[in-house]
């Protein structure tokens, strides 16, 4: 069973973890937490546990998947929830993607502007973008083409490298290529435009920023991460990232 199959974001999921309960004598917390994930790498040792803390339900525990998926277990082992915690106020406010969007945005002030493609505002910058792209993607394409009125607009471009196939693949390749040229912005431009370009190579981030992007919560591209952490996925044109932006 594929690893999407079993925690489908967005829809809730119960699932009565299979074996005898634990212990009926109180664990402490951390006892609780050591148990559960033990047994649940027992059940399902494929799955990539990053993190374990205390969820917001009490009597639970908050698992975190790599690529920022979220499962909910009780302190006894006995149940499992596959999907997003929402809170009830006076809005739905979806609490797995909040803590999705702080990691993101952590994820992204950790690279250098030197490691990205940059196509700067013009005047005053109102905005900053980061877009995970490929050079062959169609609405990779569509995208770029918008880039010079958001720049206009004063929001700034910055690209990190995304190649779908993987580390390894032809658009792997073309991506090292455009990250190894002396004008990084001109030559995806090129290739984004269906022109072929001499192979290059040199020390590139392209590999690291394709495991950021998993990191990331990535499902396709191009995936557009705001300021604040928020993933937007796919295309936009420059008039709707500006009305989303406010500028």
């Amino acid at each position: 069973m594929e690893l999407r199959s079993f925690v489908a974001i967005g829809v809730v999921a119960i699932t009565i973890l299979c074996g005898e309960a634990m212990s009926a004598a109180a664990p402490t917390a951390q006892n609780a937490s050591d148990a559960v994930v033990a047994k649940l790498k027992a059940l399902r040792p494929d799955l990539p546990i990053v993190s374990v803390s205390t969820a917001p339900i009490p009597g639970m525990i908050a698992i975190e998947l790599s690529g920022g998926s979220v499962l909910y277990a009780s302190n006894d082992g006995r149940y499992l929830i596959a999907g997003d915690l929402y809170e009830m106020g006076d809005t739905l406010v979806n609490i797995a993607e909040q803590a999705r969007d702080e990691k993101r945005k952590e994820l992204i002030a950790g690279v250098s502007p030197s490691d990205m493609a940059i196509f700067p505002a013009q005047g005053k910058r109102k905005a900053v973008i980061t877009v995970f792209t490929d050079v062959d993607c169609t609405y990779c394409r569509k995208l770029h083409k918008e880039v010079p009125q958001m720049n206009k607009m004063g929001v700034e471009v910055r690209y990190l490298a995304y190649p779908r196939g993987g580390v390894g693949s032809p658009g792997y390749d073309k991506l090292v290529t455009a990250w190894c040229s002396t004008n990084r912005q001109d030559a995806i431009t090129r290739m984004k435009r269906g022109e072929e370009l001499p192979p290059k190579t040199c020390e590139n981030p392209v590999a690291h920023e394709y495991e950021l992007g998993h990191l990331a919560g990535l499902s396709g591209t191009p995936a557009i991460v705001l300021e604040d952490g928020r993933m937007v996925g796919g295309y936009l044109s420059a008039d709707q990232l500006g009305e989303m932006l406010g500028i």
